[in-house]
């Protein structure tokens, strides 16, 4: 077993080398740099910009260096764990990235759990009572789940919360525990507020989870092995969870590897309309005003979450399925 994890953390160093460079590439595709956004923010409050300034900024943050040395010394801080100097905040990346990717961590995990608890036993009985009124119901909200967009339903969920409540559900704290210090009031305060984030980031997800635990629990509850346990007067429930759903749940493990990707690109979006403590308004500001340090390393770091969750489906397939670990 530590063999097989050993080499899937191996795979991981080329696949994070290869998203740097794809990184740095999406922030270098805007034409100009983060001065000459800056020169037009100032022109257009009808100050006069002046040409020397603009080029003593860009020499002092190294933009008119080769795009490949910007790479290399960009790639070389972050080994030595300096993610650079962010531009528009005049502060080091790392005081910006590690609390908002801290936050966006946690929002996902707590989210995938949700999912799984949820969408595992819904998926089951909507298996075992296939074409019932429950199986019915669960694969109409499905197919809705999954066709609209959580930033929909996000604006949907603030204005019904403000116009009939007069209360926001945006946030993820109350506005006296935003800078408290670490509690046990302010953990209690934060779970009132992320059931909102995670019931939106994690519906369509849901409903995709849903739908895939069902269908390969249905290919499972008609093969002949299944036929010989019941016929030789095994329980109905001990046997559905003892042999079919072991077996189905491989497929529905390795969905890991595309929900958690889903919900981070969700969280990122989300949390822009409900304006959350996270890595998305800090990025889309980021890439807005082009501050390609900060928005490179929330990107890689993304990147990086990416392959932590596929290394966990992994890890788990090996270990609901000893054939994957031995082959």
């Amino acid at each position: 077993m530590l063999i097989f994890i050993l080499k899937r953390v191996a795979g991981m160093i080329p696949a994070m080398f290869a998203i740097s460079i794809l990184a740095f590439t999406v922030i270098q595709l805007p034409p100009g740099d983060y001065v000459s956004t800056y020169a037009a923010q100032i022109a257009q409050t009808g100050e006069a910009v002046d040409s020397a300034v603009l080029a003593n900024l860009r020499e002092r943050y190294g933009l008119g260096e080769n795009v490949a040395v910007q790479y290399f010394k960009w790639i070389g801080g972050i080994v030595r764990g300096d993610f650079g100097q962010s531009f528009e905040w005049n502060q080091p990346v790392t005081e910006l990235v590690w609390g908002r990717m801290g936050m966006t961590a946690l929002i996902s995990f707590l989210t995938l759990i949700t999912m799984w608890a949820v969408s595992l036993p819904i998926g089951i009985i909507s298996a075992v009572r296939q074409y019932s009124v429950i199986d019915y119901l669960t694969t109409t909200f499905a197919f809705l789940a999954t066709a609209v967009p959580e930033f929909l339903v996000a604006i949907v969920l603030l204005y019904i919360s403000t116009m009939w409540f007069g209360v926001s559900v945006g946030g993820l704290f109350s506005p006296a525990f935003e800078n408290a210090p670490f509690s046990l009031a302010k953990v209690l305060d934060f779970l009132q507020h992320a059931w909102i984030p995670i019931l939106v980031i994690g519906l369509g997800s849901t409903a995709a989870l849903t739908r895939i635990m069902r269908a390969n629990l249905l290919d499972e509850l008609h093969k002949p092995y299944v036929e010989a346990a019941r016929a030789k007067g095994l329980p109905e429930g001990r046997l559905v969870l003892t042999y079919p759903v072991r077996v189905a749940l491989n497929p529905f493990i390795s969905t890991i590897g595309w929900v958690l990707p889903a919900l981070i690109s969700g969280e990122l979006i989300v949390s822009t309309v409900l304006n959350l403590p996270t890595a998305g308004p800090l990025l889309l500001q980021a890439l807005k005003s082009q501050d390609m340090y900060l928005a490179g390393a929330f990107i890689l770091l993304t990147g990086g979450l990416v392959l932590i969750g596929t290394l966990i489906s992994d890890i788990l397939l090996a270990i609901s399925d000893p054939r994957i670990r031995l082959s």
